[in-house]
This record gives structure tokens, C-alpha cells and sequence, in this order.
């Protein structure tokens, strides 16, 4: 690998931290705020951008989707988290090693960490700084589930952003994105960016291997081993 630094993109939910099943509370006080409907189904989650979320659960309720309509629902999402950090302190947490892994890659000169996620920027920071792990991480240089609908092109801003700020190129030989679902795989191989997967979500280490990530681990419950397969060691 190149001399400089690499960029590491963490996902957030069941990669770093579960939500303790908050998340589809937070839709539906949201959704109630913006349609005056009951929320009645929320679309897949797992591994995809609030844009597509938003979409595809309006799409459900037979509610016409405009891009008004998704700033204001965005908008909604933010405020009711809001309403719901201490039950997320309460109710979720951690996951094992995050806080160990993200302290000794903040440690490097050689790494910067930043996110790649389906959640809005407001609300990424808000789930990291609930756990005490939003100093680790350099948000600006991240990409947001606002960004755009598709995970895959999430990885370029993400990229554009730290080549900015850093001032060096980022791409697929320095980039590598951690994440627990085959979309997280998917946006890194689509996207330029190396993909170690966690299985600490709803899919298995075989179902990772199957989507194609090259590094799967069981949790990041070993830091020299995540910060080694990192740094491609």
C-alpha cells in the first residue's frame, strides 16, 4: 500500500452500536409528524440510505414522493430522535470492541475515520455521541444517508471530501469501508473502496463471504485484528 494515510468509512448500526430497537419508533413518530398517518410498515433498513428508506416506506402508505416531501420527513427524523436520546442511552449500546478498535485507529496518523451510512449527518453524530464514541471520527469528510439514494455513491463524497480536507487521493487502494449487511459490501465494491465485513448484524459470516467481502469478521472483538486487516496487514 502507498505511503499516506487511509480512509476507514464505518457504518453505524450493528456495526458500532445498536439502537436497541429505537430506530422504527423514531420513523413512526416522524412519519405521524409529517403525513398525519399511522406508520404501518417501515421498508427494509438493513444496509440502505434514509433517501431509499423514506422513499419506499412513503411509496408503501401510497403516499407520492417528492423531494419537499423527503427534506421535510428528513427534517421530522432528526427531531423525533431528539425526543429519544435517552432511551437510546438506556436501551442501546455499544457493541463489543467498537470503542477499542475506533480509539487505537484514532490514535494513527496513518488512518482517518470517518462514517458511511444510511442515516442522516445529524442523527449519525447523535447515535455516535450517545455512546462516547463521536470524538474518534471526522465527520465532515463522511457521507450521509441524505447524500443519495443508492449506497454505492456514497463512497466517492465520502472519498472527494477527505481529499479535500487531508490533501491527498483517496480511492479503492487506501479506502476501506467496515459495515455488517451485503449492501454495505456491495457500496465498497461498486463504490472503490476495500470491504471488511462484521457479522454482528441480522447476516452471518457466511452470507458476507457469499456477497463478497474479502475480510470477514466475527465481531471487533480482537482490535490488533480488525486494525490489521485495516491496514491490509
Amino acid at each position: 500500500m502507498s505511503a499516506g494515510k487511509t480512509l476507514v468509512l464505518w457504518d453505524i448500526d450493528h456495526t458500532l452500536i445498536t439502537t436497541g430497537g429505537l430506530s422504527r419508533d423514531i420513523y413512526a413518530d416522524a412519519f405521524r409528524a409529517v403525513t398525519g398517518q399511522t406508520l404501518r410498515q417501515v421498508a427494509n433498513m438493513a444496509g440502505r440510505t434514509e433517501r431509499a428508506i423514506a422513499t419506499d416506506t412513503l411509496r408503501l402508505h401510497h403516499i407520492e414522493v417528492s423531494d419537499q416531501l423527503l427534506t421535510t420527513l428528513g427534517l421530522a427524523l432528526a427531531e423525533a430522535f431528539l425526543t429519544y436520546e435517552t432511551a437510546l442511552k438506556e436501551h442501546g449500546r455499544a457493541l463489543d470492541g467498537a470503542r477499542e478498535v475506533l480509539a487505537a485507529l484514532a490514535d494513527r496518523t496513518d488512518v482517518v475515520q470517518s462514517v458511511l451510512t444510511g442515516n442522516m449527518e445529524s442523527i449519525a453524530i447523535g447515535k455516535l455521541k450517545a455512546f462516547g464514541l463521536d470524538h474518534f471520527v471526522d465527520f465532515e469528510v463522511g457521507a450521509y444517508g441524505m447524500d443519495h439514494e443508492e449506497r454505492p455513491e456514497l463512497v466517492r463524497p465520502a472519498q472527494e471530501r477527505a481529499a479535500r480536507k487531508y490533501g491527498q487521493a483517496f480511492t479503492a487502494g487506501n479506502t476501506v469501508l467496515i459495515g455488517d449487511t451485503p449492501n454495505d459490501v456491495l457500496a465498497g465494491h461498486l463504490g472503490g473502496a476495500r470491504v471488511i465485513a462484521v457479522a454482528t448484524g441480522t447476516y452471518d459470516a457466511a452470507a458476507l463471504r457469499e456477497a463478497g467481502a474479502e475480510i470477514v469478521l466475527t465481531d471487533l472483538g480482537d482490535t490488533p485484528a480488525v486494525v490489521g486487516a485495516v491496514l491490509g496487514r
